[in-house]
């Protein structure tokens, strides 16, 4: 009998010890599990939402880089949210992407003229209907706050790299400096030594993704050495040079087999970019096959599975919604349904 109730005791205990780690597990930890293993994960495309996920068929429903957006691309399932930071006259780092607050805004001028209570009084504009909503500009605070253990969080920098600490601290204030990417254009040494300085002066707790362009890298190797600088989780890969003047049939210089397994050894993942670029062709990011062609073409094979087939593990894309949605009915995703998952190697091993 004592046997018995020490075998009750023993399962109870053990019962609630898993429901209390299930309920202090978080979906942004379940993400960042993803993030942080891309191995594991190679049959998962995970989706950003750029500018926090403002548009859907085509249409824009939110304001860029708003609050609403920010929930409505928790809702629909993106792992991470893009947006875009700078600062106010007196230094606070406000949710803006361009320098101006005319295109966004029911304000003009500069946003770095301007100081936080000024920018609390413009409100945001949803592009392309004009309607002005409720939204004021965000702080960087406010939208960390919206995402706390909810979805990863990219910062844009749109100022120096030296502002990346204050970013940083914002969000250890927050304790949730371990859902924030950051990252910045690499493209030769000195920059990589550059870059590998601030981030140390930084401090660790964060993600790192260092962005790559073929305009003035064209092959694997220079990924290879980011890799060793950064142990970066993912390396953002742009393709720059094609525009969209022609469709790539072979996804550029960088989407090549020799980058997919630098990425398989470094255990990274590859990060495309099918979104749209104000006052370039459609595509323009992706040699042609961009958002464009997947909604309005109605080819999104041609689209999101081509840089999914060539590699890429995350794609930014301003339709999280439909491209979660094609990806998931075509075998590109994986629900989180049953996130245990035995570590895999890097390499294959050798047949004898």
């Amino acid at each position: 009998m004592r046997t018995l109730w020490l075998s009750l005791l023993l399962s109870t205990a053990l019962a609630v010890s898993v429901t209390q780690a299930l309920a202090g597990e978080t979906r942004a930890s379940r993400i960042l599990d993803r993030f942080e293993h891309a191995n594991q994960w190679r049959d998962h495309v995970m989706v950003a939402a750029h500018r926090a996920g403002s548009m859907q068929a085509g249409k824009t429903l939110y304001a860029e880089n708003s609050l609403a957006a920010v929930e409505g691309s928790i809702a629909m399932g993106a792992e991470i949210i893009e947006v875009d930071i700078r600062r106010s006259r007196e230094g606070e780092f406000v949710v803006m992407h361009d320098s101006w607050l005319d295109r966004t805004t029911t304000c003009k001028g500069e946003v770095a003229k301007r100081t936080l209570a000024e920018l609390r009084r413009c409100r945001l504009v949803i592009e392309g209907t004009g309607i002005v909503t409720n939204e004021t500009v965000s702080t960087l605070r406010e939208m960390l706050i919206a995402a706390k253990g909810k979805i990863l969080v990219n910062l844009d920098n749109k100022l120096d790299v030296g502002d990346l600490s204050g970013m940083i601290a914002v969000a250890r204030d927050l304790a949730m400096a371990e859902q924030v990417i950051v990252k910045e254009n690499l493209w030769n040494s000195t920059r990589i030594a550059t870059v590998k300085a601030a981030m140390d002066a930084i401090g660790g707790g964060f993600q790192f993704m260092p962005i790559i362009a073929d305009d003035a890298v064209h092959d694997s190797g220079f990924a290879e050495a980011v890799d060793r600088a950064f142990s970066s989780r993912a390396i953002e890969l742009i393709n720059w040079r094609a525009g969209a003047e022609k469709l790539t049939e072979t996804g550029g210089p960088l989407f090549s087999t020799r980058m997919r397994a630098a990425a398989v050894r470094g255990d990274w993942h590859i990060w495309a970019d099918t979104y749209a670029i104000v006052n370039k062709p459609g595509g323009f990011l992706a040699g042609g096959r961009g958002d464009e062609l997947a909604v309005q073409a109605s080819l999104p094979r041609e689209a999101w599975g081509f840089w999914a087939d060539r590699g890429a593990t995350i794609i930014q894309t301003d339709e999280p919604k439909a491209a979660i949605e094609w990806l998931a009915t075509n075998g590109y995703r994986v629900p989180y349904g049953d996130d245990s998952r035995s570590a895999e190697p890097a390499n294959t091993a050798s047949i004898n």
